[in-house]
């Protein structure tokens, strides 16, 4: 797997930091407040697990799930593949996402749950890659990195299934994607 990966973008100790960071100003934020983080499945469940532990306030959870990649690149075409389990009418809604690039997927999610009457809706990315936005729109609320435009893995984030267990953010060798997606 460590073969894979064309260098460490941000290592073990730096995710730590910057969770602590975002877990501190989130809870600074939503004291006194109705907090539901919502991850997107499933690649921010990682971050969300250690997100949450640095949240110092009452909070509950919850999962959607997505698609819209096939191998490296997006479809464009977003659908859900879970909804969530419960109503969050009135309830201050954190979208827990672990990159933001094109800007697709959490727009489509916005849309669908702002129409859920949330009293609150933000959106809080591990990872900001906004050279590959395409929606401009889409502005989060947290950002723990701003990247450059390139395929990183680890710590959630895979490739074809793979490498959400490394403990810190890499950026795959092109070969790897390239090569695989002309088969």
């Amino acid at each position: 797997m460590l073969n894979d990966a064309e260098r460490v973008l941000i290592s073990e100790e730096e995710l730590h930091s910057v969770v602590k960071e975002l877990g501190a100003k989130i809870t600074e934020d939503y004291r006194g407040k109705n907090l539901l983080l919502i991850s997107v499945l499933k690649g921010a469940v990682v971050f969300m697990t250690d997100l949450m532990r640095e949240i110092k306030i009452p909070l509950t959870i919850d999962f959607m799930a997505t698609s819209s990649y096939e191998g490296a690149h997006s479809t464009g075409v977003v659908k859900i593949v879970k909804d969530l389990d419960r109503d969050i009418e009135n309830m201050d809604v954190l979208i827990v996402e672990d990159i933001l690039d094109s800007g697709r997927t959490l727009s489509y999610i916005t849309s669908i749950l702002l129409k859920r009457n949330p009293a609150s809706l933000k959106i809080c990315t591990l990872l900001d890659k906004p050279k590959a936005r395409v929606i401009d729109s889409v502005v989060p609320d947290y950002v723990g990195a701003v990247i450059e435009d390139e395929f990183v893995i680890g710590y959630g984030l895979d490739y074809d299934e793979k490498y959400r267990n490394l403990p810190f953010i890499a950026i795959l060798k092109r070969e790897i994607y390239e090569n695989n997606s002309k088969e």
